[in-house]
């Protein structure tokens, strides 16, 4: 650490566009805070832990300008345009406008949109299929999103020429140059036509984000202003339209560059949910933000004065070594979950689901309309400076020419819902049901890979996470096991009966948090019912030809299930302990007798998962260690899911939260839009104030401190003791 001034970051510099991510680790490693007088001169940080600490604390760190001439204060160096609500506004003054957007935007809501999405790629598509050629940023990447995001608040589709332009322009030009000069120029027309939107809707309402917008109520008692919703509406705008336009961007060349991995995309489509997040990790669109301490503090062990500025890089985040193992390598497998693409805290991005939406239509229909297009690389511009933006202003490409839409059936992104007819089942252990599921109508299920687990609708509306445990080569069936809770929410009562009944499931294909990395040995604990994901595990492992041993843990002989399974793939080399009677094994020494280059890999509950976490820390072994909780994530109950009340102070309802019960199912219907993204604790997108009571905190977000003092919560995993909470809602 030093405080003496770092001449030499500055990144916005050559050497810092070259490459961006050998940049931040070469200061990382030689001073991974530290202060440099470049653009007025700032601290600047390069560890995921140092920006998420600054990103989180509205209390240390501002957003807002500090002068009104200051211009936008969020980046490095201050950018001009429109102030933009809420991302200008630190709590609890962004409080408002953030609770006016987040209920258009919420995971339901995009859903909806997906017909339109699909119908203006398509249309997009159309426009240059024939040719053979095209530039993927100028003719699909930058006017699909201008063209989804205006027609979703209600601007009339022909402003989307008129805008795409302008708002590209403002992310791809340096600030202060001539040519984002004239996308804030440009832009003025946007001003111009809100003013008069606004108007038009509240004469003629439609059914559009805007009519919504212009008859909602600010929390004092007034509508709000339209210089309001102009802001808001600009930050819609600019922040909808090219940051997707820069991920599809770079998504796009990169698998012309790696033509593997692209056909693997194209073989495998629901390999594509996953890799996304990869995708947001490695290419981040917005690759830094800044923020104005608010006062005298410490970050990373560096003193930080009140007024100075600080630099919270996502990309140098995204490849820390220390949260994501060879962070240089783009693995289409990886859990990168925690990537801080989207940001984190009270400004994290309110429409990624938009904009996984618009991505992965857009990668889907280029892959099923263009599979073998070609980039032509030497006609690639990249941005100017990667400082604050990273993309492509131009991709040109070429492909074999092909009909439009109208001559052959539309193409769509991987199948959303499945229908899956059930089929065989069979008690593989006390209270433990196997369930062979078939797609109804007889085609091919999306592939899975170990780790996979299913979203099952069940017929009451519950959606329930199964791991797959079969064979991952069975393209017409999906195996699951499901474990009877009489005490639990409900979904393990219900599958157990519903298929005893034949009945046809609504599921979405499979999701993959859990992957399987490569390695040449591995150890796998499994405990209870989080036997499910590592049978498949232990089978791959074993393909690849690698070193395997297991510990299962059961509490009684007779609720071991998949055990003879097991038995006939590893032989000695499976631990089978009954901790009713014999108790918990010595999970540190199994930590510590992990060989050189091994990987752990463990699912059970939680208080397994904590002490094997804990003893992976002591160890300095966590980055070998994967784990997956299955209560957490709503495959079981855990001890301390008893019922508890919750009083939302703003509406003053009182609502009862269910043994097993999420707090976020439980508050959203009365609260429509709270924010959520992951639903498992760890992107911080459902943070809530406590106002009393004391939480039960099961996320893994808020640091130690933070949980000591009680006053937030992830309510997508959050619970609380019979006593109940006071929520800020």
């Amino acid at each position: 650490m030093t405080t003496s001034p770092s001449p030499f970051f500055d990144h916005h510099s050559p050497q810092c566009n070259a490459d961006p991510v050998a940049y931040y680790a070469q200061h990382r490693s030689a001073c991974p805070v530290a202060w440099t007088d470049a653009h007025e001169g700032f601290w600047y940080t390069t560890r995921w832990d140092d920006v998420v600490r600054v990103a989180r604390d509205d209390n240390a760190f501002s957003s807002e300008r500090q002068r009104p001439d200051d211009g936008v204060s969020f980046v490095i160096p201050r950018g001009g345009g429109l102030p933009q609500y809420p991302i200008e506004l630190d709590p609890p003054a962004s409080v408002a406008y953030r609770e006016l957007i987040n209920p258009f935007l919420t995971a339901d809501a995009v859903e909806k949109l997906r017909p339109m999405i699909a119908e203006l790629t398509t249309a997009i598509i159309d426009e240059f299929i024939e040719s053979g050629s095209c530039d993927l940023v100028a003719d699909l990447t930058n006017p699909l999103p201008t063209a989804v995001t205006l027609r979703w608040l209600g601007f009339p589709d022909e402003d989307g020429p008129l805008l795409a332009g302008p708002v590209h322009d403002i992310f791809a030009a340096p600030v202060g140059s001539e040519r984002a000069q004239r996308g804030v120029d440009g832009l003025g027309y946007l001003e111009q036509r809100v003013r008069q939107l606004l108007v038009d809707r509240r004469q003629q309402p439609r059914d559009d984000v805007l009519s919504e917008l212009v008859n909602a109520w600010h929390p004092s008692g007034r509508h709000f202003t339209d210089d309001e919703l102009v802001s808001v509406t600009y930050l819609l705008v600019a922040g909808g339209v090219d940051t997707t336009t820069s991920l599809t961007g770079s998504v796009l060349v990169w698998l012309a560059q790696n033509p593997q991995q692209r056909q693997r995309l194209i073989d495998e489509p629901a390999l594509l949910s996953g890799a996304t997040e990869e995708f947001l990790r490695v290419f981040a669109p917005s690759q830094s933000m800044a923020r104005t301490a608010k006062t005298d503090t410490v970050v990373g062990g560096c003193p930080v004065s009140g007024g100075q500025r600080v630099l919270i890089p996502w990309v140098a985040a995204n490849h820390d070594p220390d949260v994501f193992d060879d962070p240089e390598i783009v693995d289409l497998d990886r859990d990168a979950r925690r990537h801080l693409s989207f940001g984190i805290g009270s400004h994290r991005c309110a429409g990624a689901h938009l904009a996984r939406a618009m991505f992965t239509e857009m990668i889907t229909a280029v892959l099923t309309r263009l599979p073998a297009y070609e980039v032509l690389q030497s006609g690639l511009v990249p941005y100017p400076t990667l400082g604050n933006q990273a993309g492509w202003d131009s991709v040109p490409a070429v492909f074999t020419p092909g009909p439009r839409a109208a001559d052959r059936r539309r193409p769509t992104a991987p199948r959303t819902t499945l229908r899956l007819k059930v089929g065989a089942t069979r008690k593989v252990a006390d209270r433990i049901l196997e369930i062979t599921l078939h797609s109804e109508d007889g085609s091919p299920l999306p592939t899975w890979a170990p780790g996979a687990h299913l979203p099952v609708t069940l017929p009451s509306g519950l959606v329930r996470q199964y791991s797959l445990c079969g064979s991952v080569s069975s393209s017409d069936s999906y195996r699951i096991a499901v474990l009877l809770e009489p005490a639990g929410r409900g979904g393990s009562t219900e599958m157990h009966a519903t298929a005893d009944s034949g009945v046809t499931l609504d599921a979405a294909p499979p999701r993959n948090h859990f992957a399987l990395q490569d390695a040449d040995d591995y150890t796998f604990v499994a405990g209870g019912i989080g036997v499910t994901p590592i049978l498949p595990m232990v089978t791959e492992a074993l393909r690849r030809g690698a070193r395997v041993r297991m510990l299962y843990l059961t509490r009684a002989p007779d609720s071991a299930a998949y055990l003879d399974e097991l038995a006939d793939l590893l032989g000695d080399r499976l631990s089978v302990v009954h901790t009713a009677t014999g108790g918990r094994p010595d999970l540190a020494e199994l930590v510590r007798a992990l060989p050189p280059g091994g990987l752990l890999y463990c699912c059970g509950p939680a208080g397994l998962i904590d002490d094997l976490s804990a003893a992976a820390d002591a160890a300095d072994l966590a980055s070998r260690v994967h784990t997956e909780r299955f209560a957490a994530s709503g495959r079981g109950a855990e001890p301390d899911d008893t019922a508890f009340t919750v009083r939302l102070a703003r509406t003053g309802a009182d609502i009862d939260v269910a043994p097993g019960q999420t707090l976020f199912d439980a508050i959203s219907g009365v609260v429509p839009g709270i924010p959520s993204d992951c639903s498992e604790g760890y992107c911080g997108a459902c943070e809530t104030r406590v106002l009393a009571g004391k939480p039960i905190h099961r996320d893994t977000v808020l640091t130690p401190d933070e949980r000591a003092a009680n006053t937030a919560m992830m309510v997508c995993v959050g619970r609380a003791a019979p006593t109940g909470l006071v929520l800020d809602l």
